[in-house]
């Protein structure tokens, strides 16, 4: 009998998916993707203009599309959307099996509206739709920043029967805002005579950044000096508040999934928003690096890895239902951010991370187009 991988016990026996945090036309073109869904149970892909930049730059596998386009006197991000939208198919066509044996749970890749646009919800819907008829398969998931300006994006994203990634989620708050946001897009659809069954969406939570966030203002409390109590207080606070509010954030999800408004939606066939674990990655090499996964496995969740994490999951996991354990400390954890002696506001943070977060896609994304816009110069000239 062969003994199931850490993936396979997580995905068959707890009812999570595992996606993978990164796309270039490499792993497509090789065959490593197909292989990473078959050998690790990899059920979905996402991408960001961070993973592109990566991708793209300085990679000659994109040059004959390049000049293709020089060619046909393309503008740059004409031919910076003809290089993404192709790997998008392309990557769509590869999960398109797992969409179809999911019945549309699983099998999608995500791709981001031009994160310049994060603040504005006009050009956020009409490029979410072009986007979406221009990739043209069925399970591409357009990404939408969690932002004020988004949520009304999601909504009218959904309500036309798009699937969505909202991303950039931090606080429990603005989890439950994207949380309703998904179901008066799906209420929308319904009432148009829409099939809402057709429709996924996930709402994706960010992790490691909370807690190198919070760590680092914890350390600097530390080393402004405090008592032995104070001192084992704040240390005893690292790397416990993400995984903390993603707790919370999975209690909300049921309280919402078991409300009357949401069991009208599943009479009709429509499936739940999943909460999605991002930036799993652990940044801090003192904590596991699969803390982001062990503790956080549950039913109807989705968790998107790095390939680093994947491979040491695979190898190390420890599986187990633990989304649902030790809740109460989970809140206690948040909640003692407001003592007087710790003193860190949570809201600040999260506040603080988005506009990070907006900032951290935006940089790879210009400097990808200006990188791009070298590379069309100096292939114009061959």
């Amino acid at each position: 009998m062969v003994t199931a991988t850490p993936i396979q016990e997580i995905e068959n026996t707890y009812g999570q998916s595992i996606w993978m945090d990164n796309l270039s036309r490499d792993i497509i073109s090789s065959g490593e993707l197909a292989q990473l869904i078959e050998t690790r149970g990899i059920l979905g892909i996402t991408s960001n203009p961070a993973i592109f930049e990566k991708a793209i730059a300085g990679n000659q596998i994109y040059d004959e599309q390049i000049t293709a386009g020089i060619k046909a006197e393309k503008s740059v991000d004409k031919i910076y959307e003809d290089l993404v939208f192709k790997d998008i198919r392309d990557a769509c066509d590869v999960f398109l099996p797992v969409y179809e044996k999911t019945n549309g749970l699983d099998g999608y890749v995500s791709v981001e509206v031009p994160p310049t646009i994060a603040k504005d919800t006009a050009s956020t819907i009409s490029e979410a739709q072009r986007y979406y008829k221009a990739i043209d398969r069925p399970n591409v998931m357009i990404k939408i920043p969690g932002t004020p300006e988004g949520l009304p994006a999601v909504e009218a994203t959904i309500a036309a029967g798009i699937n969505v990634n909202v991303t950039l989620l931090f606080s429990v708050e603005s989890y439950v805002d994207t949380a309703w946001a998904y179901i008066r897009g799906l209420e929308k659809l319904a009432d148009s005579g829409g099939d809402v069954s057709k429709i996924a969406s996930v709402a994706s939570f960010f992790l490691s950044r909370i807690d190198t966030n919070v760590d680092n203002r914890l350390d600097a409390k530390i080393k402004s000096g405090v008592g032995s109590d104070t001192g084992a207080k704040l240390i005893g606070l690292k790397g416990k508040v993400a995984i903390a509010n993603a707790k919370i954030a999975y209690q909300k999800y049921k309280e919402i999934s078991g409300s009357e408004r949401w069991q009208a939606l599943a009479a009709k066939g429509a499936k739940v928003q999943r909460l999605l674990w991002a930036s799993t990655g652990t940044k801090n090499p003192e904590y596991s690096d699969v803390m982001y996964v062990d503790y956080l496995v549950g039913t109807d969740t989705v968790n998107t890895l790095p390939p680093k994490t994947i491979e040491a999951c695979a190898d190390h996991c420890d599986p187990a239902n633990r989304i649902e354990s030790n809740i109460d400390e989970a809140y206690q954890v948040i909640g003692s951010l407001e003592d007087d002696d710790v003193a860190i506001a949570l809201a600040e943070v999260m506040s603080e991370l988005l506009e990070e977060g907006i900032d951290k896609f935006i940089k790879p994304f210009e400097s990808l187009m200006a990188s791009l816009e070298a590379k069309i110069k100096q292939l114009a000239t061959v």
